[in-house]
């Protein structure tokens, strides 16, 4: 007993895969455990992210921005995580990457908290996005929040993820770059 409590407390340690990188299934194992016991991350599998998700992918559609028919919210954000650690290999490159998931998740609260209190958008906290969304007048600002919220979702579990990966490989937590 005492066993299973002290291994959800911290998440399982990667394994070093062939050709340098991160084994898959160790990534997996700390995505999962990331989605089960982080609440930041675990918002991922929330109907109301997976309703912004949904929106999102017809949005884009309707919009004739080519989408990836992924299955939901969770398996769009864990893709995400192995192709950020895919494409940057290296401590420089992965920092890079994290500053642009920061900077993003950053314009992306701003956006949604500037329209939420321009248009008194929580006055009823409990509603999902896509019901708070039907106060704003235009579809243009029905979009510019409805994504702002779907970002912040994303990002938030993407930097909180790709956060730990960046210190356990790299022996440092991870500083954003200072905005010139």
């Amino acid at each position: 007993m005492a066993e299973t409590a002290q291994s959800t407390q911290l998440p399982p340690k990667l394994r070093p895969g062939q050709n340098g990188g991160i084994e898959p299934a160790s990534l997996a194992d700390l995505v999962e455990w990331f989605l089960n016991f982080d609440e930041r991350t675990a918002r991922m599998r929330h109907p109301m992210v997976e309703e912004l998700f949904q929106w999102k992918q017809a949005d884009d559609q309707a919009n004739g921005i080519a989408t990836y028919p992924f299955e939901n919210a969770e398996a769009r954000f864990a893709i995400g995580v192995f192709q950020a650690l895919e494409e940057n290999r290296s401590e420089p490159l992965l920092g890079l990457w994290l500053n642009d998931v920061t900077a993003a998740l950053h314009d992306a609260r701003n956006t949604k908290a500037e329209m939420s209190e321009a248009y008194k958008l929580d006055e009823n906290p409990e509603d999902f996005a896509l019901k708070k969304a039907e106060k704003l007048t235009t579809n243009a600002e029905r979009r510019m929040y409805l994504t702002g919220c779907w970002l912040e979702a994303l990002f938030t579990a993407e930097a909180r993820v790709l956060g730990w990966v960046y210190q356990e490989l790299y022996g440092k937590p991870f500083t954003p770059a200072s905005p010139q």
